[in-house]
């Protein structure tokens, strides 16, 4: 085992500066800038889906037909709800996060939003 290493963790993790700070300023600002073009992207997907899944279930005609196109469509529905709440509550929990990463280490890390 190399003793350099084991020091310099040990230096490192001793010290007041965050050591994740500098893993996690990629990640958040990756979040951040992700986060708005995703919730359109699955707005217009969703929107798109449902209409061809409205479309199925008017031109079906018999019974079990309608209702397994009744099925996927409540599934679409269901499921890009819960995707567009996830990306909602990440959009809006980034910022308590933050905070709470910030309050563990030394070194403070911000959002930079992109600019329009």
């Amino acid at each position: 085992m190399d003793i350099s290493k084991l020091t310099s963790i040990g230096v490192l993790l001793s010290s007041n500066k965050n050591p994740f700070a500098e893993a996690a300023k990629p990640i958040v600002n990756l979040i951040n800038m992700a986060t708005g073009p995703l919730i359109a992207i699955v707005v217009a997907l969703g929107a798109i889906y449902g209409v061809f899944l409205g479309i199925k279930l008017a031109k079906a005609e018999e019974p079990q037909d309608k209702q397994k196109a009744k099925g996927q469509l409540k599934n679409a529905i269901i499921g890009f709800l819960l995707i567009f709440v996830i990306l909602v509550v990440l959009k809006v929990a980034s910022q308590p996060m933050l905070d709470w990463v910030n309050s563990v280490g030394g070194q403070q890390i911000t959002m930079t939003l992109p600019s329009d």
